[in-house]
């Protein structure tokens, strides 16, 4: 099992168009690529979007016996396929059933005028996702041969993020150690960071896996036990299931990323009260400044020598369970331990403020 990072997400939306809207509009992706029944992909239409090494499709049924409209009646739209780079798709796919993976689709080969693609699928451990093995043997600028046509796009005046640097995952409660189990077993992939964070009012167990480069990469998180529901438990409830949570951005510049978020009007998560106060005593010096980073709700933690910085943003999410992370790593590969509680003090504050909101909006108006 040996990969070389994710290839590419193919998320199932609703409507295509408004679904590309907070990614294009929003987070500076560009329409690169286009696919529908004209191109022998029969009852969906997709849009291919990219920045840096990014890559995301975005699929939409065209009949309601689709999988694509099935997918998204239960859960809105959401990360379907996690597909990962690999040498030997075909190899990949039949070493991963035979670990126990449960197959989705055989082997299949793609041929376009420069070249060839194998794609192969297996089941995941988690919820409705999917595992493409994703084989190229063509261009990288002929992203699906024969099946997607490529779109001229302009160049971006900015490049916010360069490559995607992890996918988060929300799971059923006790369900994390044996999700860990599973992708060991059938991916080869190795636990690497735990992290369990209690607040007055929740809390969540958490694990990472990884492949031996680090560029596969799925934090995970399940409810804490005897606690009230937080904000796990309303992905869950509000997704429908387990599923990718949220989706992390490595970028160069976070500041400077920062900004690009707020010119293109991007709602970032608040960050939990006083934590700027207390973040000189807890990661020394930094090159950044403290009143820029607290400007941009941008958090701080220190790992050995070096240090990450992280920026959520809030969810536009019609079921608001979908959001996305800004990540500068300053020779720091691990996930901000420190950070861990903060971001789930945050996402829980953004939940109430929600709740709040929706409670006030049912109260009855009265008029004077």
């Amino acid at each position: 099992m040996d990969f070389d990072g994710i290839d590419h997400l193919e998320l199932y939306v609703g409507n295509l168009e408004e679904a590309a809207k907070p990614f294009c509009s929003g987070l500076g992706f560009r329409v690169t690529g286009r696919s529908g029944p004209e191109l022998e992909q029969q009852g969906r239409r997709s849009l291919l979007i990219e920045q840096g090494r990014i890559r995301l499709v975005l699929t939409q049924a065209l009949a309601a016996g689709d999988e694509a409209a099935a997918y998204v009646e239960l859960h809105g739209d959401g990360v379907k396929d996690v597909a990962l780079r690999t040498a030997d798709a075909a190899a990949t796919f039949h070493e991963a059933v035979r670990r126990g993976a449960r197959p989705v689709c055989e082997p299949r080969v793609y041929e376009g005028p420069g070249g060839r693609l194998v794609r192969a699928t297996v089941a995941s451990p988690v919820g409705d996702v999917v595992h493409s093995f994703i084989q190229r043997e063509a261009p990288e600028t002929d992203f699906w041969p024969g099946r997607f046509q490529p779109v001229v796009a302009q160049e971006p005046e900015r490049e916010m993020m360069v490559t995607l640097d992890h996918v988060a995952l929300c799971l059923s409660p006790g369900t994390l150690q044996e999700t860990v189990d599973a992708y060991a077993r059938l991916l080869g992939l190795h636990e690497s960071h735990e992290e369990n964070v209690e607040t007055k009012h929740g809390g969540m167990n958490s694990k990472v896996v990884q492949d031996a480069s680090g560029r596969v990469c799925f934090p995970m998180m399940e409810p804490m036990p005897g606690k009230l529901p937080g904000q796990i438990d309303r992905f869950l409830e509000n997704h429908r299931g387990p599923g990718a949570q949220h989706l992390a951005f490595l970028c160069e510049d976070i500041l400077d990323s920062v900004r690009g978020l707020h010119e293109r009007q991007v709602a970032l998560l608040d960050s939990p009260p006083g934590y700027y106060e207390a973040l000189p005593a807890r990661v020394g010096a930094l090159d950044e400044e403290l009143e820029s980073l607290r400007a941009g709700n941008v958090l701080v933690d220190r790992e050995g020598e070096g240090y990450l910085l992280q920026v959520f943003t809030r969810s536009v999410h019609a079921r608001r369970t979908i959001f996305f992370e800004f990540i500068q790593r300053k020779a720091a590969r691990g996930f901000g331990t420190a950070n861990v509680r903060a971001l789930y003090q945050s996402v829980e504050q953004e939940m109430m403020r929600r709740e709040r909101e929706a409670r006030r909006e049912s109260l009855p108006h009265t008029s004077t």
